[in-house]
């Protein structure tokens, strides 16, 4: 580890937002390391991902979270449950709102969320404009004052992830409000995701691209088994991984597949380079779709699932 002074801070900061606000994004530019899937479809994130940003002087521990939503089934539920108890245990909290897109009434009730939470826990918030490089400047000024109006923030901070524009900046403001603490974690890691999350994750990333919107919220992914693979040269181990998808119904099943297996030869493609790139080694990524009966709204079915 680094050389700390009385001066080092240390903590956790957590993000969060509506559905695709930026915050998966936000969260691999600050940390420089991809360690949150990223998607055009909402709802990306599932779970509460740590990516980790530690510098001479400071250790950021980003907790990336689902969107916050009106939950339509037990898996909205659930995943908004994920939210607020990650809320009572963060340092400060860095609220997302795309530029791109209008405050509205999720905004509105998340801010109002926010507000009960200042009541419980005084903790910081940070109102983070998020997307600032895809509108006019005039754009970003008007988004900022509906901002400042929504509550009562810490700060407001525009950026742009995908420019890197006031990312520094933004981590900066972060850091300031974390307690004098020493490191938590090495200074090499970057996330303390286990592998099996982290290749399901790779995954679903890889097949929620070029699918239909009502499908991402139906897509799951389980890692059944991992092992190397028996009497492989030391200098050129194997590691079969077997994944299985699941789907809600048979016609999403025949979407994910796609003509011939073409789509889901391609989801295996792609995820097999980051899954790769993880494990620092080869892999054979063998894919199996499920139907799993509307397990979104199925206790059981979410408790297999991991939710």
């Amino acid at each position: 580890m680094s050389e700390q002074h009385t001066a080092y801070r240390s903590g956790f900061a957590c993000l969060i937002g509506r559905p695709n606000a930026g915050k998966s994004t936000l969260t691999n530019a600050l940390v420089q390391h991809k360690v949150a899937i990223t998607s055009s479809k909402p709802q990306t994130t599932r779970h509460a991902i740590r990516g980790i940003r530690s510098t001479p002087d400071s250790q950021l521990v980003l907790v990336d979270t689902p969107g916050l939503h009106r939950p339509r089934t037990l898996l909205g539920q659930r995943l908004n449950d994920v939210v607020r108890e990650t809320l009572l245990g963060v340092d400060v909290i860095g609220f997302c709102l795309p530029a791109d897109q209008r405050s509205g009434p999720g905004d509105a009730f998340i801010a109002a969320d926010l507000a009960h939470l200042q009541q419980v826990k005084r903790v910081p918030v940070v109102a983070i404009a998020t997307k600032s490089d895809a509108v006019s400047r005039d754009r970003v000024a008007e988004h900022l004052v509906a901002i400042d109006k929504l509550g009562d923030w810490a700060e407001i901070v525009p950026c742009s992830a995908v420019r890197g524009h006031q990312v520094e900046e933004l981590a900066d403001v972060l850091v300031s409000y974390l307690p004098q603490a020493p490191a938590m974690y090495p200074d090499d890691v970057l996330s303390d995701e286990p592998d099996v999350v982290m290749i399901a994750e790779l995954v679903r990333e890889a097949a929620l691209e070029g699918v239909r919107d009502e499908l991402p919220h139906s897509l799951a992914v389980v890692v059944e088994e991992m092992v190397p693979r028996p009497d492989r040269p030391a200098h050129r181990p194997l590691m079969d991984v077997r994944v299985h998808v699941f789907v809600e119904r048979p016609s999403q099943k025949a979407i994910v597949i796609g003509r011939g297996g073409s789509r889901l030869r391609d989801v295996g493609t792609e995820a097999r380079r980051g899954i790769e790139a993880l494990l620092g080694q080869r892999v054979h990524l063998d894919l199996h779709v499920k139907v799993a009966k509307d397990w979104q709204g199925d206790p059981k079915a979410l408790q297999r699932l991991g939710f």
